[in-house]
């Protein structure tokens, strides 16, 4: 260590017991990553506070010593949220874990940030409650809300951002604010819960959520429609919602990745685009839904229609969707995963994707493309070689020419996984003016610049 850190360290180690400060080399290795292709870099040290005062006297001997610090969940994160190139400290929430409190008759639940969406949803099981928003990973509720995650049931419930009552949150000077209340709604102050969430801990660092949560619908049923052409899938979506069916999830799998959703979950689905739907709410309100939705998809000429009540098929249906970025890895070894996140309109989408699909043929990549088609968010699963220069130049190209095809329609560079380092180069292009005031805002807050720096916005820290 050199002096400044060793500084640091016994600063932290004044009011950390043993176990909440590493400068262990295997866990500073586990906290250089996250799910994504961006290369790894190590934090000089990691640490695992308990509690918001803890989290609040590491903050202030960073801030002290103007060290960069990384707030890190479980290092689920697709666009190196959490990779701290600029070194310093890594926050490790795991051991801030607790449901804290559940006031089932407001359907609301407060909670630390290390709670995971599966753990909580058990616990809210003895309520008859659920936490709508699924990525599919098992992502802690504090990175949830700092990239402002979505997923298969936003149709419905919509993202993060919507679910968010109140956050506690340390500042970078080290001081404790909250952002909301526990009302329904109000008209009283700037809106911070929006702007804490999807700041990516560039603002602060979230120590607890209150969130709201649902009744568990007495009735679910999902399905599973074929369709000649991604147009037409996307075209019966578009009526599905026209007609006012309240769908909960409406995921298009293309006609490549069905391909490898039955050879890795030995399924026999007809290789064509695919809807994945889920249907919530009561059992007669939901069977007069299922008949509408099946006269909406024969219009459009899907030919094979599957629906599943049963719970155990339900189960099965989505296991098959969740598991395609596992079934590209695991059919193709050697490779690296990449994940690719725009969003368009929804009249823009079956043109987004049939661009995909062209543009990844014709550079000669290897990937299937899905897309949480309610909402106009569709993502690529590229398979590459990260040993292969010009593979990679190509996927980077790709990247490029699918986000540059978005704005271009009114679209975002992300529709959920965020900006982390990955999508950084697009914020001018997309935001235009109001770039500046994001900056504005970072600065504000962070005059030392050391919470994340060079996410989300640029630092003068170092140049990306």
């Amino acid at each position: 260590m050199n002096v400044t850190i060793t500084t640091i360290y016994d600063e932290l180690r004044g009011f950390l017991d043993d176990h909440q400060v590493s400068t262990n080399e295997t866990i500073l290795e586990q906290h250089s990553k996250d799910e994504s292709y961006h290369t790894p870099s190590l934090p000089d040290i990691v640490v695992f506070p308990e509690t918001p005062e803890q989290v609040s006297a590491i903050v202030k001997v960073a801030d002290k010593y103007n060290t960069p610090i990384v707030p890190f969940g479980i290092g689920s994160s697709l666009e190196g949220h959490v990779i701290p190139y600029d070194k310093g400290i890594s926050i490790d929430f795991s051991l801030m874990n607790k449901v804290l409190e559940v006031r089932e008759k407001d359907f609301l639940v407060k909670v630390q940030p290390g709670v995971t969406r599966n753990q909580l949803n058990k616990e809210l099981k003895k309520y008859g409650l659920f936490f709508t928003v699924d990525p599919g990973a098992d992502a802690t509720l504090g990175g949830m809300a700092a990239t402002n995650a979505s997923g298969t049931t936003s149709v419905k419930y919509g993202v993060m951002r919507d679910q968010v009552r109140n956050l506690e949150v340390v500042l970078p000077d080290g001081e404790i604010m909250h952002t909301g209340n526990l009302a329904q709604k109000s008209s009283s102050g700037y809106n911070l819960n929006s702007l804490i969430v999807g700041s990516e801990g560039t603002l602060g660092c979230i120590t607890e959520l209150t969130l709201r949560v649902y009744g568990i619908p007495e009735h679910i049923a999902a399905a599973r429609a074929a369709f000649p052409t991604v147009d037409d899938a996307v075209e019966a979506v578009v009526s599905i919602l026209q007609a006012g069916i309240p769908i909960a999830r409406v995921e298009l799998v293309d006609e490549h990745s069905i391909t490898q959703v039955n050879r890795f979950s030995e399924t026999d689905y007809k290789e064509k685009p695919t809807l994945f739907l889920e249907f919530h709410g009561n059992e007669q309100g939901l069977n007069h839904d299922i008949e509408f939705t099946k006269e909406i998809v024969e219009d459009h000429g899907c030919k094979e229609v599957h629906f599943e009540e049963d719970n155990a098929a339900r189960n099965k249906l989505w296991e098959a969707r969740h598991n395609l970025a596992y079934a590209y890895m695991h059919l193709n070894p050697g490779k690296k995963h990449m994940v690719t996140d725009v969003c368009v309109p929804i009249t823009e989408l079956a043109g987004a994707i049939k661009f995909a699909r062209k543009r990844i043929e014709e550079l000669g990549l290897l990937g299937g493309i899905l897309g949480h088609v309610g909402d106009g968010n569709y993502h690529t699963s590229l398979m590459i070689d990260m040993d292969d220069p010009e593979e990679m130049k190509r996927a980077a190209q790709f990247n490029e020419e699918i986000v540059e095809y978005a704005l271009e329609r009114g679209g975002t560079c992300t529709g959920e996984h965020g900006v982390g380092i990955g999508k950084m180069k697009y914020q001018q292009r997309e935001h235009g003016k109001a770039f500046s005031v994001m900056e504005k805002i970072k600065l504000a807050l962070d005059p030392n610049e050391i919470m994340n720096p060079n996410k989300l916005v640029h630092s003068k820290r170092r140049s990306l």
